[in-house]
């Protein structure tokens, strides 16, 4: 059976309108490796912390200790069993040197990112559009090529 899915980032709500989640694919990484360069944590405090930050609802438990997993596998990130806080033992997760020069490269590329995005929206506010005076983007439904100053 197929299922049609819709694009993760835009879905059509209305007849133009949209819903867009401006979306950074594997995004959680660079956070958990933000998160352990802040500190040593366990994963559900690991869990808390990345609900806050990423701001896309509850985080999967399962998805977050198989990144932890994968990313102790390759160096990135170190994890000893812990006693310190109260209740059962936890495994406590600590940022590598590894993890630390791959945090630098996340860095480095979301600065890349951010400077393109601010790029796109400067030009988006820059648009000249009656409805919009000082800027904001083009009207709903307007054809630019159309649109030569003249009446509506």
């Amino acid at each position: 059976m197929r299922v049609d899915r819709q694009p993760r980032c835009r879905c059509r709500v209305g007849p133009g309108r949209f819903e867009v989640r401006a979306r950074i694919e594997r995004f959680a990484e660079p956070a958990v490796l933000l998160l352990l360069a802040e500190g040593r944590s366990h994963g559900y405090q690991l869990a808390e912390d990345l609900e806050e930050l990423l701001d896309e609802g509850r985080v999967d438990f399962g998805n977050l200790y198989r990144l932890l997993r994968a990313l102790e596998e390759e160096g990135l990130v170190a994890s000893t069993w812990s006693e310190e806080a109260p209740g059962p033992q936890k495994r406590v997760y600590e940022l590598t040197g590894e993890g630390a020069a791959l945090l630098d490269a996340w860095a480095a590329s979301l600065r890349a990112r951010s400077e393109r995005i601010g790029a796109l929206l400067g030009r988006y506010e820059a648009l000249e559009d009656p409805v919009h005076p000082r800027g904001g983007g083009i009207r709903q439904g307007s054809n630019r090529s159309d649109d030569q100053g003249g009446e509506p």
